[in-house]
Parts: structure tokens; C-alpha cells; sequence
């Protein structure tokens, strides 16, 4: 199946091809660099670096972009609250966002440019919008005439007449059309600012994005993303003015991720899921959640849901998805204590599949083993359904859980059939990194903790105070080690090879 994407544009699925045979450029709108960064901010960064590492296995060569808004009305105004440099706040506010981001395994992301080390770039831009009549000033700000597009709206479907003004646009009384948006602003004599044709001013919104993509990737590049809050009016600028200045069409695909809604329980148990917003207070940052859930869960949250629907985000809904998402961390640490292999750093090898003896269940997990990474892979290439795909993951974690109880081989057993798990849980983890997840053990807090092996080393001596009392037949002292740490979330699993433990996550933390 080769790879179909919906494009916002068209309306429609369509088969991939990139504009430069093999090689893939793709720009994220990223985020405005005045306030801590939230859970709606790492969304598009952990699809499209998800997105990137797919094609990557796909054979292309990709160049991911997101840019950083370091220079903006709210920017100015929130530095001047506290009494910093516009600067000082953006580096500030950057360096949050880059640790949230190397956390959640965004790695993939090859630049990361600043509209403010791209001044120069930008007032070419707009020159060339004047000198194409698509761009005049009125008292040092410069607008763009949206009827010299003759086909303005064609990203958000909207006409001409029902334009109103973005929301980050300046409301001159001057402007010929109210669609008109700016393209360059007038800096007051104690704002930041650019000397500029035009006179001192900074840059608008639009033209930032347009500027910082066609330099980094070309006038004409494969794929822009963004949220679907941006399609009108960031979006459809974007398209209006980098096409009236160049001629070309702007980027061929356009995919959109759905926002980020945060569900809540109402008196009398209804539950409502509304946009996060800061009028609303319910804003959950991300230095907060990943000081409560480990990075690579919130990215497996993040992935669990198709990128075009909305995620519907509370501590219950990542913690449901935590508690299934264990279930195959589990399975790895029970296929790594039965066979004594590393799962994580090695590769699935067919040739040692084939190899295993062919009794009923054998046969029945191979044939398991080849049509998941089938459906796995029919999944991502069916518009990026990374829901999709996970959910064939967990089919493969059931079936490689049944295999080892129908087999007994957590007692000695059939090498066959153990290296036929091995196969079968080097393939699962394969499958997942191809998107960036099971990459290793999954991080807890107690594995994190500073005082780590004194934690495990107390707890090892609890479980052998309770195997001891077992073994004298003292069931209720034993009984109570257990239940007296399952109070603190530490779960116990007895095995035929030993006791093992774990770390449950809770929504207190």
C-alpha cells in the first residue's frame, strides 16, 4: 500500500508524492515563546517527528522544521508585565520548551529558526509583494491586498467578502479591504523594532512562517502542518502572500492536527471536554505533566489518537492509556526474564522465526508475527493512523502473552519456541520504534528518584521478609507486606521464577 495523506487542501486523500523524488521537506508552525509551553504545544511536534521517523523508514530523506516566534504582540506585552527584555523572555520560555521536547523523544527535528534571525529575509519578502502590487503602507505599517489573490480562501474554503481580520493583525482604518492583514508593523519609539523601507517596525504574524519555509526549504515544498486552529487565518495567508510572491504554489500538502481539548467532571458526573485556553484556567503545562508522567507516556498518549481528531486530554484519560500501554512493557520484561535477552537493542530476524518447530501454536503466532506488521504498517500509511497502528501493537502483546502460557515457558521449555517469543517481541518493539516509541525500559518515578537503590534495595527486602513468612506459612504477615505496599503503589507480581515489582502510576502522582 504506498502511503495517502489527507490534504486539507483538496479535501481529500491522496498518494503521496513529493516534490523532489526522494526527498521530503515539511515545516510546523511552532509556538510563540511568551508563556510556559503546554500540552497543545507538543502535539504537532510528537506527529510530525513520529511523521518524519515513518518516512525515514520509508527510505526518504526528510527535513523537519519548526519554527519559534520569538518576536510578537504578546511577547512584548508580557515581557513588559515583567519587567525583562523581550529576548530575555523568549530565551527563557525557548529553553522550557527544548527540555519538554528532548523528554517527549522529539528528536527528529532538524531547525529550529527564530522569525528574529530572519529579519532580512522577511523584508524581501514583503518588497516583493509591493513591487508585485500586492503590498502597500499606510503610516509605516504595510498591509497585504488580498484581492490581488485570485484565489484567497482556497485552504479555509471561505470567499473573499466573509474574510474578517486575524487575530493578530493590526485594525488600521486605512486598509483597502478589511481582509487586508500586515505584513509588516510600525514599532512605537519604546518597542522592539527593525530599521526597515518602511521605517522602524517588526514583523507580522503571517509573514514570519512564509519567510523562515521558503528559505529553509524552497518557494515550493512538500508538506506544512500545523493545528486546525491555524488553517484561518495563519494558514491561508501564508499561502496568499508566498504565492503572489513568487509565482509557484506554496507547499502541495497541507495536514492539520486536531486541538487539544481538556475534559472535566460537572456536578452530577457529566463529563465536558472544552478548549484549553488560559479565560478558562485550564492550562496544564508541561514542565507540570512530565514532572508527574514519565515523556514517553505522554507521547504514547499522544500518538494514541488519530492526528486529524481531537485529543481529549485529563489525568484519567492518560492514565487509562498508561495502564494499557504497561500491559506491553510487561510483556517485554517477562519475554526478557524467559529467554535472557535485551528486547530493546535488537533487531526481529525472520530467517529465526521460520526456524521454530511447527506445533499448532507455533504456527498460529508466526502467521500472528507476519500479518501484524502488515496491518501495522497498512495503518501508517492509511493517512498516518498512528491509532490505528498501536491498537494492532496491543493485539500482538495479547497474542504473545497467550503463546507463553499455551507454551509453559516460564518453566524450561522448547528453545524453539522461546526464540519464536524473542522474534515476536523484537518485532513488536521494532514496529513501535518506528514512530519513536519502546525505545527502552519505561522511566518511573521511583527509577528516576535520586535515592533509587535505596528504594529498591528496601523493597527487595520486604519482598524476601514476605517470602519468608510465606514459606513458615505466615499468610497474614505476608499478606499484609503486600497489601501495605500496594497502598503506596507498589504492586507485586509473583511468578514461577520469583516476585517482581513495580511502580503504579496514580493520579495524585
Amino acid at each position: 500500500m504506498s502511503l495517502k495523506l489527507y490534504n486539507t487542501l483538496t479535501k481529500q486523500k491522496e498518494n503521496f508524492e513529493p516534490v523532489e523524488p526522494g526527498k521530503v521537506g515539511i515545516y510546523l508552525c511552532g509556538p510563540t515563546v511568551y508563556k510556559d509551553s503546554h500540552i497543545g504545544h507538543a502535539v504537532g511536534p510528537v506527529i510530525f517527528d513520529a511523521f518524519k521517523k515513518y518516512l525515514t523508514y520509508k527510505g526518504y530523506q526528510v527535513r523537519l522544521i519548526v519554527n519559534i516566534t520569538d518576536v510578537d504582540d504578546k511577547l512584548i506585552v508580557e515581557a513588559g508585565r515583567l519587567g525583562i527584555p523581550m529576548e530575555e523572555l523568549a530565551r527563557q520560555v525557548s529553553a522550557g520548551y527544548f527540555e519538554a521536547m528532548d523528554k517527549l523523544g522529539v528528536d527528529g527535528i532538524d531547525d529550529y529558526p527564530r522569525a528574529t534571525g530572519h529579519i532580512d529575509q522577511i523584508i524581501q519578502l514583503v518588497q516583493r509583494l509591493g513591487e508585485n502590487n500586492a503590498a502597500y503602507e499606510v503610516d509605516g505599517d504595510v498591509y497585504f491586498d488580498i484581492t490581488q489573490c485570485h484565489d484567497y480562501g482556497k485552504l479555509s474554503h471561505r470567499k473573499t467578502e466573509d474574510q474578517i481580520e486575524g487575530s493578530r493583525d493590526l485594525t488600521g482604518a486605512d486598509k483597502r479591504h478589511p481582509g487586508d492583514f500586515a505584513l509588516w508593523k510600525k514599532s512605537a519609539p519604546d518597542e522592539v523594532g527593525w530599521d526597515s523601507p518602511w521605517g522602524r517596525g517588526r514583523p507580522g504574524w503571517h509573514i514570519e512562517c512564509s519567510a523562515m519555509s521558503m528559505q529553509l526549504l524552497g518557494e515550493t515544498f512538500d508538506i506544512h502542518g500545523g493545528g486546525m486552529d491555524l488553517i484561518f487565518p495563519h494558514h491561508e495567508n501564508e499561502i496568499a502572500q508566498s504565492e503572489t510572491a513568487s509565482g509557484k504554489p506554496f507547499a502541495k500538502y497541507w495536514m492539520h492536527n486536531g486541538l487539544t481539548r481538556i475534559k472535566t467532571k460537572l456536578t452530577g458526573g457529566e463529563i465536558k471536554a472544552e478548549k484549553m485556553s488560559k479565560s478558562l484556567g485550564n492550562i496544564r503545562t508541561l514542565k507540570e505533566l512530565l514532572a508527574k508522567y514519565p515523556g514517553p507516556m505522554i507521547r504514547f498518549f499522544l500518538l494514541s489518537t488519530h492526528y486529524r481528531r481531537p485529543i481529549d486530554f485529563s489525568d484519567e484519560a492518560i492514565e487509562a492509556a498508561q495502564k494499557g500501554v504497561m500491559n506491553i512493557y510487561r510483556l517485554l520484561e517477562r519475554v526478557a526474564r524467559i529467554t535472557g535477552e535485551d528486547i530493546y537493542d535488537t533487531r526481529f530476524d525472520p530467517n529465526n522465526a521460520e526456524q521454530t518447530a511447527l506445533q499448532e501454536p507455533d504456527q498460529q503466532l508466526r502467521e500472528t508475527i507476519t500479518q501484524s506488521q502488515l496491518r501495522y504498517l497498512d495503518a501508517l500509511d492509511d493517512d498516518f493512523n498512528t491509532a490505528g497502528a498501536l491498537a494492532v501493537l496491543f493485539e500482538l502483546c495479547t497474542a504473545l502473552n497467550r503463546y507463553v502460557d499455551e507454551r509453559k515457558l516460564e518453566r524450561p521449555g522448547s528453545p524453539e519456541a522461546k526464540q519464536l517469543l524473542l522474534e515476536g517481541a523484537r518485532m513488536l518493539t521494532d514496529l513501535g520504534q518506528i514512530i519513536g516509541l519502546f525505545l527502552g525500559p519505561l522511566t518511573t518515578p521511583v527509577a528516576a528518584g535520586a535515592d533509587n537503590e535505596l528504594v529498591g534495595r528496601l523493597i527487595t527486602l520486604l519482598i524476601d521478609l514476605r517470602a519468608r513468612a510465606r514459606r513458615e506459612k505466615n499468610f497474614d504477615l505476608a499478606d499484609a507486606v503486600r497489601d501495605q505496599l500496594k497502598e503506596i503503589n507498589i504492586v507485586l507480581e509473583d511468578r514461577p521464577d520469583g516476585t517482581i515489582w513495580r511502580k503504579e502510576q496514580t493520579s495524585s502522582g
